[in-house]
Formats: C-alpha cells, structure tokens, sequence
C-alpha cells in the first residue's frame, strides 16, 4: 500500500490531499474520504489505509483547503477536551466557507481527480464522511448522483435544519444509497432531528439504512480525541465495508 499527500486542481485552488492505493494493478473502485473539521492528520491516514487494504483506492482531501494547507490550527491541543472548544472556534470560519455549491463544486473536482489515477475503476465512487465531513458526504451525494453510488456518514451533525439548504430537504435527488451512524449522545443531531431525516428519506423514496451507536459521543471514530469509542468504531467499519463491497462487488468480487 502506499500513501502520498497530492494536491487536487480545484475550480478554487489547491486542495492538498492524501491518496492511498492499494497493492496490485487494480482495477481499484474509488472511495473519497470527508474528515471532520480538524482536518488531515496521522489519523485520518491510519483510517484511510484501513479501507484501502480492502482493495479501493482512497482520496482524502483537505476539505478546508481554501484557509490554507493542513493542519489549520494547532492538533498537539486538540486531544485536550479544554483546549479543543478554542480550536473548534478557529475553525468554524473555515467551515462557515462550505456552502452546498460550493461543496458541490470541489467534489467534482476530487471526483476527477480519482477517475484519472492509473488503475481506478471505471463508473461511479463512494463516499464517507465523518463529522463535519459526514454532512458534506451527504452534500456530495446530492449534488453528483450520477458518479457517487453510495454515501455513509457516521456522527454526522446539522443533517437537520431549520434552514432552506438543510442537508434533508434535498435527498431526493440521491438515487444511490446512504448509511447512517448516529452518535445518541449528539446534541447537533437529536433523536427528532433523526426522525425527520428518517421521514424525508421515506418519502423521497431514497434507499438508506440509519441506526444509533448506543452510548456514543459525537466524535466516536477519532482515535485522537476523547470521544473515541472503540466498539462503536469497529461496528461503523462493518457497516461501512458491507455498504462499499455490496456497492462495488464487481469490481471486488
């Protein structure tokens, strides 16, 4: 397996990313990666290596890359729940830069970009998100049905808003399938919020299974934070790898 950090040509700019690739010649189904806010760090490498070893080449790219390259804020203090708040402060102008188009148009910037590596397979990627990253997965979806085929987003916060670009409001246009890994102990997506995520994918007819990670923060994949749930992380890569290999089990075989 090998893991370089690339930049991605984008309509903006330069996203630097991490690209992982599989052992072999391929072909490998492409899958982007969306981090949440704290970006690309040694991490997040160890995770993306842990879905290319089962045979998909892996784009990570630095979702913020408009406030510059990663790291963006200090990460020796961000494992310190009492420091972690201010950084989160920093980041929320970052953040705040991601609108749906604008999220729109840098996936199908990293989405060209994975179908340009040697020994990428052809048709349509998937997605994961996390955190922050798991809405904009689901904003990623929306906005490119046609070349991604699948979506999980796993402590996905504000999937559910009051405002007119809620995330919900506009799944009807997914026609490939989403996963849900709710965190029950996330105050940015409550029980009711969950509910009416349920009842619009319902009614839009939208394939997708959700389910609640008893006992887990929001945060609960990131090894490097205090949210870190062991158990709740390897039941998500379980959900996650059945959602990939039944998405891509021509290519996988």
């Amino acid at each position: 397996m090998q893991t370089t950090t690339v930049d991605v040509p984008t309509g903006d700019g330069v996203a630097d990313a991490y690209l992982v690739r599989p052992d072999g010649d391929g072909p490998f189904p492409a899958v982007l990666v969306f981090t949440d806010a704290f970006g690309l760090r040694q991490g997040v490498a160890r995770m993306a290596e842990t879905i290319a070893a089962r045979g998909y080449l892996v784009l990570v790219p630095n979702l913020l890359y408009r406030s510059g390259r990663a790291p963006l804020v200090d990460l020796s203090a961000f494992a310190d729940a009492e420091r972690r708040g201010s950084l989160f402060e920093q980041l929320r102008p970052m953040m705040q830069l991601l609108t749906p188009e604008v999220v729109a148009r840098d996936t199908a910037a990293y989405l060209d970009f994975l179908a340009g590596q040697p020994g990428v397979a052809p048709g349509p990627a998937a997605i994961a998100g996390y955190c922050m990253g798991g809405m904009n997965a689901v904003r990623a979806i929306e906005a490119h049905p046609d070349r991604i085929a699948a979506a999980a987003a796993f402590h996905a916060g504000r999937l559910v808003t009051d405002a007119p670009d809620s995330p919900h409001l506009a799944v009807g246009s997914v026609t490939g399938e989403l996963y849900f890994g709710h965190a029950d102990q996330d105050p940015s997506m409550t029980a009711e919020q969950i509910a009416t995520l349920e009842k619009t994918l319902d009614a839009a007819g939208v394939t997708y299974r959700s389910e609640i990670y008893p006992g887990a923060a929001h945060g609960y994949t990131q090894s490097d934070t205090p949210m870190y749930d062991e158990r709740a992380t390897e039941r998500h890569w379980v959900a996650l790898f059945d959602l990939l290999d039944r998405t891509f089990r021509s290519c996988t075989g």
